[in-house]
């Protein structure tokens, strides 16, 4: 590779050539196998970004799963943390905007080159991660994605990373085939549990059987990573106001104001919503990740502490 004519060509379109023997190639990525000979860079890498967990999961995520990866993504960039993915559709952009509606650091790892970005839509989306944090690539200019790119990438995606969070995934996702890099590289793979019966949660269960770390909070998440996170994060995480101001749907809201009294259980929720159970109950699971309600015994419900005097 003629790296000066590289770095040219990079350059007309906006971006760095960052390699090996630069100080901004990250360290954590230099360890991996089959570590990149080059990155195009758009924005910047820093040194905290060594601080980073990835977050990954199906391209076609229910409420619940959208709910979950925006919500530990925010939590995570929060705390000081940069979230890593993968810009596609789905769970990976809900991360990406989670880190950023927290002002927090977020990088971007492509499976084309970047004037070849994928999917198009996702252009704004990329120039705002630039801004703060990076768009990365190893692909040289006018590399189109195919289906061998993607796969390939997603060892730089868990090799950025201290560990990898699936958010949902069904068995034949993609973000499997990263979390089988992360175990190959040494990283923590976590998952979050879903419904049994809902498809895209099957690969994340089968994690949680092959050993897995479960994550019902970002604090399951903070707690396993805490011999390797620093003092002044500890700090941060610990300061960090445990129910950022969440929207909530016009579905949710009626869930919340059938509870607002006080406890009841599931049934008598579902009557006075005037919802189907099951919808119910994938809304309960919802407010749940959101601290807005917590489960009680015997299947009752109720505001989660703070919300009422919150309101």
């Amino acid at each position: 590779m003629d790296s000066g004519r590289e770095e040219q060509r990079a350059a007309e379109t906006g971006a760095r050539l960052v390699t090996p023997v630069d100080a901004e190639y990250p360290k954590r990525l230099g360890t991996i196998y089959d570590p990149p000979l080059a990155l195009y860079v758009k924005g910047t890498i820093e040194a905290k970004d060594r601080h980073a967990v990835a977050i990954v999961g199906t391209r076609r995520p229910t409420h619940y799963g959208s709910t979950v990866a925006d919500r530990l993504a925010y939590q995570l960039a929060r705390v000081g943390f940069t979230v890593v993915s993968g810009l596609a559709r789905g769970v990976d952009t809900v991360a990406h905007k989670g880190a950023l509606k927290a002002n927090g650091r977020t990088l971007a790892v492509l499976g084309s080159a970047h004037d070849c970005l994928y999917p198009p839509e996702n252009a704004e989306l990329a120039e705002a991660i630039a801004k703060s944090g990076a768009v990365i690539s190893e692909y040289p200019l006018g590399r189109e994605p195919d289906r061998t790119t993607f796969p390939y990438r997603n060892r730089v995606v868990s090799g950025l990373s201290m560990g990898v969070v699936v958010v949902e995934a069904g068995l034949g996702s993609g973000a499997l085939h990263t979390t089988d890099q992360a175990i190959e590289q040494g990283r923590t793979v976590f998952a979050v549990p879903g419904r049994i019966d809902v498809p895209s949660a099957r690969g994340c269960h089968r994690l949680l059987k092959n050993g897995a770390r479960l994550v019902e909070d970002v604090d399951d998440i903070l707690q396993e990573l805490e011999y390797l996170i620093p003092p002044e994060k500890k700090d941060s995480a610990q300061a960090m106001d445990p129910r950022p101001r969440v929207e909530l749907t016009t579905d949710e809201q009626a869930v919340v104001k059938a509870v607002w009294a006080g406890a009841m259980d599931v049934d008598a929720v579902t009557r006075q919503a005037g919802l189907q159970a099951a919808q119910v109950n994938s809304l309960l699971i919802g407010l749940e990740m959101k601290r807005v309600v917590r489960m009680l015994p015997g299947r009752r419900i109720e505001l989660a502490e703070g919300i009422r005097a919150a309101g």
